[in-house]
Parts: structure tokens; sequence; C-alpha cells
């Protein structure tokens, strides 16, 4: 594979990243207080069904950029696992930059 693909990929990989942790926060932050302040549980349902979309969509990617890119199995770990924190993705996004 060319650089170009392995960039384009990598810049892929960032993209769902960071689109991911900006539904991580509309869920937790918007999506969830609605759903028990109000107690509309339907507050949560897209939100929730694209949250685990994109979350599946990270994972895999993930470990397709160890071979593809490639990144370390250490940092493909990391970027999962930030994923499930609250703003850990952008977190993660500076070290998918120094790749």
């Amino acid at each position: 594979m060319n650089d170009t693909n392995k960039s384009s990929f990598l810049k892929s990989l960032r993209v769902v990243s960071l689109i991911e942790g900006v539904s991580t926060l509309i869920l937790f932050f918007i999506a969830m207080p609605v759903k028990y302040i109000w107690d509309i549980p339907e507050a949560v349902s897209w939100p929730g069904r694209l949250h685990g979309g994109l979350f599946v969509l990270l994972v895999v990617m993930a470990l397709v950029a160890i071979k593809k890119v490639p990144i370390s199995e250490k940092v493909s770990f990391q970027l999962i696992i930030a994923a499930l924190v609250p703003f850990g993705p952008f977190w993660m996004d500076k070290k998918l930059k120094e790749i």
C-alpha cells in the first residue's frame, strides 16, 4: 500500500474517532439527562444506536489500522479504550496526529 492510501486511512480513522467522541458526549450529556430528568426514554434511542454503530466501526478500523497504516497494537488498544471514556477520542487524536 502506498503512503497516500496509508495517510488516507489514518485520516479516516481520526475522523471516525472524533465523530464517535462527539456521539458519546451527545449521548452522555444530552440524551441521557433528557431520559432521566424528563422521563423521556426515547431520547436515547437514536443517539444510542448511532453511538453503538460508530463504536463498532471505530473498533474495526482500529484493528485494521494495525496492518494497513501500520499503527502499533498498543496504540490501537489505547484508541479502543479511549473511546469508552468521554473526551478520550479527543485525547487520542493527538497521538494519531504523530503517526
